[in-house]
């Protein structure tokens, strides 16, 4: 799996383990703890959601290995998006307008994020080309 893709599996398998885990809790009754319990673990839903968490673990871990932390963590943020998509799409929750202009200014911190990472690596190029540069410093043209 490609970069790309590995940061991008982060956020949906996020959102699918809240997805799961809701359906899972939709499904309890209030038996007590020892009955919840038990209705818990032997929910298929959140089972599917440990499943879904664990394999993120493993993902995440793998990003981590391969991007700066400051860089990859930002990128979790588009959970909040897809979670605000997802409750208006499988379960008919109202979104309002103040919910749209928050996701947006999620997307568009992350894109920020991201793209300040970009701007310093090529910065720190540039420093290093213009130190290799002869200045002449001293010598009247």
């Amino acid at each position: 799996m490609t970069m790309r893709f590995s940061w991008l599996a982060v956020p949906v398998l996020n959102t699918l383990f809240q997805f799961f885990i809701k359906l899972g809790a939709e499904q309890l009754s209030d038996g007590g703890s020892d009955g919840w319990l038990w209705q818990a673990v032997s929910s298929y839903w959140i089972l599917a959601a440990i499943a879904v968490e664990v394999v993120c673990f493993f993902i995440w871990m793998n990003v981590l290995a391969q991007l700066d932390l400051s860089r990859a963590f930002p990128l979790s943020g588009i959970s909040y998006v897809l979670i605000i998509a997802t409750g208006w799409f499988a379960f008919g929750e109202r979104v309002v307008a103040l919910q749209v202009v928050g996701s947006g200014l999620i997307l568009l911190g992350v894109w920020l994020i991201a793209g300040a990472n970009v701007e310093t690596e090529d910065r720190g190029d540039w420093d290093a080309k213009r130190d290799g540069l002869p200045t002449g410093a001293g010598k009247d043209r």
